[in-house]
C-alpha cells in the first residue's frame, strides 16, 4: 500500500503531503500528543502540602532504568485529562485527580505536543504497573536529577516546584532550550522569510 502514496503538493498548500496516486487521499502526518502529570504525595509535616513527587523508573525503551513522570501517548476518543490519568493508573497504579495544566511543550524534533499536568492522588497508594521497574514518591531534595529519562521531565518538575505546587499559569517550553521549537531542516515556519 505505501507504494500507492508519493509526496505532493496540493493546490493552495505550503507543505508535501503523502497523496494516493490512484484516489487522492491525502495522509496527514501530524504531531503525536503525549500526555502526564507531576503527582503531588502528601508531605509529612503538618501544614507542609505536597512536597513529594511520584516518579516511575522506566521499564520500556527508550531510556529504560530512568525516571519519567508518568506520561504516554495520548489514545483516540480521550480527552488530555482522561489520558493524564489513564498514564497514571498504567504506569504507577494511581488513581490521580488532575489540577489543571501545568505545561504545554513543543518538541518539534520528535513530532511531539506534550501537555503535563497538576495532579494529586485521588486515593492513596501506588505501585510499579507493567511499563514501569519501580515507582517512588521523591521529596525535592531526593529526586535523582543525573537519572532523569528526558528534558521535559526536567522543565515539568521545574515548573511544578517555581509554583509550588499551586495553579499558576501554563508554562512553555522554556526560553533557553529551542530544541522543540526549530524547524527541522529543509521546513520553513509561516511567517518566515524564505
Amino acid at each position: 500500500m505505501a507504494g500507492q502514496f508519493e509526496r505532493r503538493r496540493q493546490e493552495g498548500d505550503d507543505q508535501d503531503r503523502l497523496t494516493c496516486r490512484d484516489c487522492g487521499f491525502i495522509a496527514y502526518e501530524n504531531p503525536k500528543v503525549v500526555v502526564g502529570s507531576v503527582v503531588a504525595v502528601p508531605g509529612a509535616g503538618p501544614g507542609a502540602g505536597p512536597d513529594a513527587v511520584l516518579l516511575c523508573r522506566r521499564a520500556i525503551e527508550p531510556r529504560r532504568g530512568f525516571w519519567t513522570l508518568p506520561a504516554g501517548y495520548l489514545e483516540m476518543h480521550e480527552t488530555v485529562e482522561e489520558g493524564a490519568r489513564r498514564e497514571a493508573w498504567e504506569e504507577a497504579r494511581a488513581r490521580i485527580e488532575t489540577e489543571g495544566v501545568l505545561a504545554v511543550y513543543s518538541i518539534a524534533r520528535l513530532g511531539q505536543v506534550q501537555v503535563m499536568f497538576r495532579a494529586r492522588l485521588a486515593e492513596p497508594g501506588f505501585e510499579a504497573g507493567p511499563e514501569s521497574l519501580e515507582v517512588r514518591a521523591f521529596a525535592w531534595d531526593d529526586i535523582p536529577w543525573d537519572e532523569i529519562a528526558f528534558p521535559t521531565v526536567h522543565w515539568a518538575l521545574n515548573a511544578w516546584r517555581e509554583g509550588a505546587g499551586f495553579p499558576s499559569p501554563a508554562v512553555l517550553n522554556p526560553p533557553e532550550d529551542l530544541r522543540g521549537i526549530r524547524p527541522l531542516p529543509g521546513h520553513v515556519l509561516a511567517g518566515d522569510a524564505g
